[in-house]
């Protein structure tokens, strides 16, 4: 690969993040006082994790049971109130157990 085609995309891939990043706030000169569209912009990160984490989980291992099993370990730990590092390592220490069965 050219050292010039690769500093190309990088600037082209800096470029249309910075515009996404910009249009916004050109866009929206005031607050944004409507609680309906206040309400939509709280929920638009963790929609946006959940649409990039879920088809992650089901395809990371070769068994959709076992990685049902871990999401499922997951959720439950997250309902308890249990921090992330928990959460983490109970999803993948039930991902690894349920393997082990050969689940």
């Amino acid at each position: 690969m050219h050292t010039t085609y690769l500093v190309i995309g990088v600037l082209i891939m800096a470029f249309v993040t910075y515009l996404i990043r910009v249009t916004p706030m050109i866009i929206f000169k005031k607050k944004i006082e409507n609680i309906r569209i206040k309400s939509f912009l709280y929920y638009v990160p963790y929609t946006v994790l959940a649409a990039m984490t879920f088809p992650a989980i089901f395809s990371s291992t070769q068994s959709q049971i076992a990685s049902a099993i871990g999401c499922l370990t997951a959720v439950v730990l997250a309902y308890l109130n249990k921090g992330l590092l928990v959460v983490a390592l109970g999803a993948s220490c039930a991902v690894l157990i349920a393997g082990m069965f050969g689940i």
